[in-house]
């Protein structure tokens, strides 16, 4: 994700459901509209945010150390509508580098447009010309519109389960 040198790629998209849609990078001088995005995925997933500026200084953070990518999609006469996040990983059963779509949103006014499948594309461009050997990403067991998405790109769903294990907030006896 080439950050200050990034390559500055405007894919234009023609999409069945809508007009063309340009889908960028997001710099240092794009992290209020991009942050504007990102509180609307986090509102979409009911995280509960304390601080009203942690989303837009997490975002600005990872766009000025260049640790993830953040692609913006714009729809002519409704602005810039959704965003995509990826962050770089390591895959040890294949021995290469994998690509994590962390995050992809688009906005109620955006939706139906064609947005989410042009960001969708473009992070997969973009992985095939770096050289990585897959994308991986989740969704919620509920979000049937973006699972429809996902399988229509090509993407599978895994056999594997996933697990976490929340350590914020939790204080440790051998700390």
């Amino acid at each position: 994700m080439s950050g200050q040198a990034a390559e500055q790629h405007v894919e234009r998209s023609t999409t069945q459901a809508g007009p063309d849609i340009v889908v960028r990078t997001a710099g240092e001088a794009d992290v209020e509209t991009a942050a504007a995005l990102f509180r609307g995925y986090l509102d979409f997933y009911e995280v509960d945010v304390q601080d009203a500026d942690a989303p837009r200084a997490f975002l600005a953070e990872r766009i000025a150390k260049d640790e993830s990518l953040v692609l913006l999609a714009d729809v002519p006469g409704a602005g810039t509508v959704g965003f995509a996040q990826v962050y770089r990983a390591f895959s040890s059963l294949t021995l290469t580098t994998a690509w994590i779509l962390n995050d992809l949103y688009v906005a109620p006014s955006g939706r139906r447009t064609g947005a989410g499948r042009a960001l969708l594309r473009e992070v997969l461009r973009r992985a095939r010309a770096a050289g990585v050997a897959g994308v991986q990403l989740e969704t919620a067991y509920d979000n049937t519109v973006a699972q429809g998405l996902y399988e229509a790109e090509g993407f599978v769903r895994e056999e594997f389960q996933v697990y976490f294990h929340d350590l914020s907030g939790v204080t440790s006896a051998e700390g």
